[in-house]
Order: structure tokens, then sequence, then C-alpha cells
């Protein structure tokens, strides 16, 4: 009895010890992303050099949840729910490594942009998407904590207000472009920013969405209508020239 005690508790701290990881990972990347537009908006490079390399932090947490993963599946060959809690924080991890990835992009860029410095509310424009997908990164973040499933769903539609402020900037910028040559290399920097940020809305969706499956073992439908329209500004915009 008192053997097995001892195996549920040891088991039970190693899934503590996935949760605990992924917590880390979600304040790292929720900081880098912050940091990397604070630093394209100030046109910081010693601060944009910094995120680039936090970003190893991210890609050794990941890599040790993987592992950890493994073998715990190997040895507890877990079922159910706590299967789901093991494969869920992989594919957290996974999202959380990417949005990682994202910031050090937008910090990667930050010298180009600050080449040839555009209207101050493009910045200003930036600062604010960034501020709608921290806030979705930073909820999801508290769902998984707290496994809060019931609020799910409402931040899944909030997803839609990043792709339409999304859309809008990438509109502004590409009529920045066409007023003037000089804008273009700038302002297409600025536009893999504004994706990058996008993007990370789409990997909080993710998260909340394995959190929903860990949690309750059903799938959300997959099928959300996306309001990023990038794709069908250019067209009509490219014909009026």
């Amino acid at each position: 009895m008192v053997a097995q005690q001892h195996i549920v508790r040891a088991y039970d701290e190693e899934l503590k010890f996935l949760s605990a990881r992924i917590g880390a990972m979600g304040g790292h990347a929720e900081r880098m992303v912050e940091r990397a537009v604070q630093a394209l908006v100030s046109s910081d490079a010693a601060l944009a050099q910094r995120i680039i390399r936090d970003d190893k932090m991210l890609d050794d947490a990941q890599r040790e949840i993987d592992e950890k993963a493994i073998v715990i599946i190997a040895r507890r060959q877990p079922l159910a729910h706590d299967l789901r809690e093991i494969i869920g924080a992989i594919r957290i991890s996974s999202d959380l490594e990417r949005i990682g990835d994202l910031g050090k992009n937008i910090a990667k860029r930050v010298v180009a942009v600050s080449e040839a410095r555009q209207p101050l509310r493009v910045f200003r424009g930036m600062e604010a998407l960034s501020a709608l997908a921290l806030a979705q990164l930073k909820e999801v973040l508290d769902i998984f904590a707290s496994r809060s499933v019931d609020r799910i769903a409402s931040l899944r539609d909030r997803d839609d207000q990043i792709d339409q402020m999304y859309t809008s900037m990438f509109r502004e910028l590409l009529t920045y472009m066409m007023e003037d040559p000089r804008n273009i290399a700038p302002c297409t920097h600025l536009l893999f920013c504004a994706k990058n940020i996008e993007r990370i809305g789409d990997h909080a969706t993710n998260i909340a969405e394995t959190v929903y499956y860990t949690a309750t073992g059903r799938q959300l439908p997959t099928e959300r209508p996306k309001d990023d329209l990038s794709h069908d500004v250019i067209a009509p915009m490219a014909v009026s020239q």
C-alpha cells in the first residue's frame, strides 16, 4: 500500500512538472512578444538582440517537455484524462515555442524598419494589435492554469478582432507602399511583423482548443470563419492603380 501511494504521488508530481513548465514557457513567450514590439516601436536594436537570444529558453523547454512526456508515457502507461494531459502538454509547448519564434522574427526586423521611420500611427496600430494578441495569450494561459473551459468559446470568438485589426493594418501599409516607393522595404518588414502578431492569436486559439480537449475529451468545432481578409485587399487595390 505504501509503495502504491508513493507511485501515485510520484506520478502526480510528474504531471505537475509538465504544467509548471508550460506556465513558465507561457510567461516567457508573452514577455518576448511584448518586448519585441517595444523594440520595434522604439528602434531599440540592443533590446532586439537580447530577445533573439532569449528564444533559446523556449526551445530548451519544449525539448524538456517532449522528453519528459515520452518517459511518463513509457513508464506509467497513462489512460484517458491523464494521457490527454500529457499529449496536451506536448501540443501546447509546441504552440508556445512557435509564439517565441514569432517574437524573435519581429525582433530580427527592428534594424531594417528603423532605417526609414514610418508615420507614428503605424506603430500605434502595431502596439494595439499586439495588445489584443497578448491579451488573448494571457487569457488562454489563465484558462490552462484553471481549466476554466467555459471561457473558451468567447476567447475563440475574440480572435476575430485580431484578424480584423490585422486586415486594417495590412490595408494601411499597402497604401503607404503605393504612395511612395521608398516605403516599400520598411513597410514590407512591418507587414511581416503584423502577420507574426496575428499568428500569435491563432496559436493562442490552438492552445484553447487543446485545453478544451484535455479537460473534456471532446473536440471543439474546427470550422471557424476567418476575418483575415488581407488576401482580398491586394487585388482590388492593384486594379485601381
